[in-house]
Parts: C-alpha cells; sequence; structure tokens
C-alpha cells in the first residue's frame, strides 16, 4: 500500500476517492513531501482528505480548504484555512489569491461542472508558483448527462483542455503562432481515468529550436512519407530536410486520399463504440 493510500485510510474525518487515484498522485506529488509548500483543495467536504494530505505531505506544508459549505470552517479548529466561497466565480478567486498569495498545488475536487473546473483553473493559474501543479479530480464528468452535468458537450472541461493543447505547440516554429500567456506557462498537460493534469513550467517558455546532428549527412535524406499514395513516384530528394518539410507537397491521389479519410473515421467510430 503506498502513502498516500495509508494517509486515506487513516484520515480521522469521512472522504472518498476513485481507487486508481492513489498511484497517480503519488507519482505525480511525491517529490513535494516533507518541503515548505501551500497545497489548495477545493472542495473539502468533511475534511477527510485535508487531513490525508497533512500527513502525507509533513509538518511543513501549509494546507488550504476552499469550500461552498459554511460549516468546513470548523476545520479551522484543526489547524487548516478554510475559505468558503463559490469555485464558479471569478471574483471569489480574485479576493482568495489577494489573501494567500501564489502556491504550489492546487486539487480541485469540488462541484466537478464544466464551469467550476475551467473557472478553477483559469482563474488559478497565473498564481501557481514555478514547476508547480494543477490537478482536476473527476473528470468523468466531461462524459456524464445525468446529474446535470449537461456533457458530453463542446463546452465540457476535457474538450476546453484539449483546446489548449493547441497553444502548446505554439512553442514549434513550424506552428506559424505568436505565443500567447499558456504556451510560455503550461509544461504539460496529461490525461488519465477521470484526471486532469496541467503542470507549470519550471521557467517561462520560449519557442523551441530545431537541432542536428551529422550535418555532413543531410544531403542524402531521402523522404518517403507522402509519396504512399503513388508506388511509382520516386522519392524525393532533399538539399536539407527542413527545407523540404516546408515545401508544399504535391496533392496525393483522390483515390488515395479517399482511402485515407476512410480509414481514419473507421478509427474514430472504433472509439466511439
Amino acid at each position: 500500500m503506498n502513502a498516500l493510500k495509508k494517509s486515506f485510510n487513516y484520515s480521522p474525518k469521512y472522504s472518498i476517492k476513485w481507487s486508481n487515484y492513489f498511484e497517480i498522485y503519488e507519482n505525480l506529488l511525491k517529490r513535494f513531501k516533507n518541503k515548505k509548500i501551500t497545497l489548495v483543495e477545493v472542495g473539502v467536504g468533511n475534511g477527510g482528505s485535508l487531513f490525508m494530505w497533512r500527513n502525507y505531505f509533513g509538518k511543513k506544508a501549509k494546507i488550504i480548504g476552499v469550500e461552498l459549505n459554511p460549516k468546513a470552517k470548523e476545520l479551522e479548529k484543526n489547524g487548516f484555512k478554510i475559505f468558503i466561497g463559490d469555485q464558479s466565480t471569478p471574483s471569489f478567486w480574485k479576493s482568495f489569491y489577494k489573501k494567500v498569495g501564489k502556491i504550489d498545488i492546487l486539487i480541485d475536487d469540488g462541484g466537478h461542472t464544466n464551469l467550476q473546473q475551467i473557472t478553477t483553473l483559469m482563474e488559478s493559474i497565473n498564481y501557481i508558483k514555478h514547476d508547480g501543479i494543477i490537478v482536476v479530480e473527476d473528470t468523468h464528468t466531461s462524459f456524464m448527462k445525468n446529474k446535470g452535468f449537461k456533457n458530453p458537450s463542446k463546452f465540457s472541461f476535457i474538450n476546453f483542455t484539449s483546446s489548449i493543447v493547441e497553444t502548446l505547440h505554439r512553442r514549434n516554429p513550424m506552428i506559424k503562432k505568436k505565443l500567447n500567456s499558456l504556451s510560455k506557462l503550461i509544461n504539460s498537460i496529461e490525461y488519465f481515468d477521470s484526471i486532469t493534469v496541467i503542470k507549470i513550467a519550471k521557467k517561462k517558455l520560449s519557442k523551441s529550436k530545431n537541432l542536428e546532428n551529422n550535418k555532413k549527412l543531410r544531403f542524402f535524406f531521402d523522404d518517403f512519407r507522402f509519396n504512399k499514395g503513388n508506388a511509382n513516384t520516386k522519392p524525393q530528394k532533399t538539399n536539407y530536410i527542413l527545407d523540404l518539410i516546408q515545401k508544399k507537397i504535391s496533392k496525393r491521389s483522390y483515390l488515395y486520399r479517399i482511402y485515407e479519410n476512410n480509414l481514419i473515421k473507421n478509427y474514430l467510430n472504433n472509439i466511439k463504440k
């Protein structure tokens, strides 16, 4: 049994987590153990997970809870700082971070609706320290029709974070788009069963650079990638591989493009089954 699971089992208050979360969390968060960090959890309920986090990270960690139910304030007698407010309201987060400052870890285990998850992410991301992390739990609600989640939807949290993936790719010079604030800030987005992880970079990110080895051999590169539609096409010689990639590729045969599109559609249909 991993350390976090033990802390969960021995918590003096009730809480609930999915079984797969503990291994994910152990791999993500073990580097923060016994360090002076600030963790904020949204949706603390009876406080069981607050005790779990404090036991897991150690005495140096500052554990803060955000909860809609004012009764959660009673947990402050156990040494936790509790803020009462609506996570779907930007004004709450502006007031919250004005008082708390930047944090290391944000865990969203709140109401799990699209608006709550997206607002919490976007209002918090600029207040996560370099090399910090945001974890959003129960993201399976992006695919749930019941309980008022109104998903699947183009406005779901998963669809929203998928759009952020494009901004990360802007760091590649071949994508002809300017970096935005998220391009410079987010190192990676990871998806697990019911958990989405946003990792903040150790420093401000910029455009990546293309590196070559064995430059003297670059004149002898044969590129077959775009010749599948015509078996008789000879490989294209290039004096420089980057020049080839950036050139306009000749149109492939009409029949091959139909085959290619149908194959992709078949894969998509299999995913939806």
